[in-house]
């Protein structure tokens, strides 16, 4: 169905490293759920106040979903992997929880 995972990459700051949904059982609220429960462990374990992620730039899902969470664009960079001639973006993204 999906996998989610996170940890920290600095004092008080959580990254969502991975969160993936088979994309047939979108909209049945379990990106949501697995967003959660990083985001609890993260706050109530490690004391995170802001939390980010990296979205491939186009993701037609993960961007939405995101938005809707309330992360907020806050820059584009140059992703680590490029396909052949096809250079590879990735929009960070972060929030307050």
């Amino acid at each position: 169905m999906g996998a989610g995972g996170g940890g920290l990459t600095g004092e008080g700051i959580g990254e969502i490293f991975v969160l993936y949904l088979d994309p047939a059982r979108k909209n049945e609220g379990i990106g949501t759920k697995l967003l959660h429960a990083i985001t609890k462990q993260q706050k109530e374990i490690y004391g995170v106040k802001e939390q980010w992620v990296s979205v491939q730039k186009g993701n037609g899902m993960g961007i939405p979903f995101y938005e809707a969470k309330g992360f907020v664009l806050q820059h584009e960079q140059k992703g680590w992997y490029n396909k052949g001639q096809d250079e590879y973006k990735t929009l960070r993204y972060a929030r307050d929880i």
